[in-house]
């Protein structure tokens, strides 16, 4: 992908901070392509995932697409530094060397790094601003599942409130662990699912009848189809220092299509019910 535009701040020899932006009139997602490079170079290269896509292969189904098969078609020598889930969309980097991939895997492990993600939820967390500390583990009885525990991990999620309606609202999550399923096990715990997350308290899918009510008319043999069929969460930021200039860098991604497309009409049909 062609870099838009980037903004950088601060032009000492010490600190750059860059924001690449998309343009989505320049490259489109598809099936084959499911990702866009936000930012690349010798060392490294940023991309943001389309959701329902794998980060690395599945150890089950390696056949299945995934982000890291296709860099390493394209590349030939990538390596994993972290991963999002499948149905998360947003920012993902690898390291194109050696050297890069064990500086950049410190930072994580170190947690040095500064992940930002945007969340659609049920109602409105209060109060609007917080920090929840819960340990997480594997579920007891449900396979791939995580859920709170006494005994499970050390797990760290700082939430805002950043948009509200009536029934719903947008967060932004930072999360300063990095467990599994970790937003969304957390907002459950705090009595706020994501939207659409049926194996942790939300909807399976969610319509535009669910907020439009009375003012949405269907035609006599026509189905609704959803806006929405997946856990809208989404990676925005991820800051960190270059793995070999040592320059702060930011790193983000527009929301997607489906989630820019809720807001909207949250924001049309809900505007005179925000809170």
């Amino acid at each position: 992908m062609r870099i838009a535009e980037h903004e950088i701040k601060n032009l000492s020899n010490d600190y750059q901070n860059f924001r690449a932006k998309r343009n989505t009139k320049l490259i489109k997602m598809s099936k084959t392509t499911p990702y866009e490079i936000l930012y690349e170079d010798e060392q490294m290269i940023a991309v943001n995932k389309s959701a329902q896509v794998l980060s690395i292969p599945d150890r089950h189904r390696p056949e299945l697409t995934n982000i890291y098969t296709l860099l390493l078609e394209k590349y030939k020598e990538i390596y994993v530094v972290h991963r999002i889930d499948k149905d998360t969309s947003g920012v993902l980097i690898f390291a194109k060397t050696a050297q890069a991939h064990k500086n950049l895997s410190e930072q994580f492990e170190g947690r040095s790094t500064v992940k930002i993600y945007k969340a659609l939820v049920i109602g409105c967390p209060f109060p609007e601003e917080g920090r929840i500390e819960a340990g997480i583990a594997h579920h007891p009885t449900q396979l791939g599942l995580m859920c709170i525990s006494s005994k499970g991990k050390e797990s760290i999620t700082e939430y805002k409130v950043i948009e509200k309606f009536k029934n719903y609202s947008l967060l932004e999550c930072n999360i300063l662990t990095g467990r599994t399923h970790q937003i969304r096990v957390h907002l459950k715990h705090i009595g706020h699912p994501l939207v659409v997350d049926f194996q942790y308290g939300g909807k399976e899918s969610f319509f535009l009848s669910e907020f439009k009510k009375r003012k949405f008319n269907l035609g006599k043999w026509d189905e609704e189809v959803p806006m929405l069929s997946r856990v809208p969460l989404h990676s925005f930021s991820l800051t960190f220092q270059h793995p070999t200039s040592g320059e702060q860098m930011t790193i983000e991604a527009e929301m997607p299509k489906d989630m820019r497309a809720v807001l909207s009409q949250l924001s049309k049909w809900d505007k005179n019910n925000k809170i």
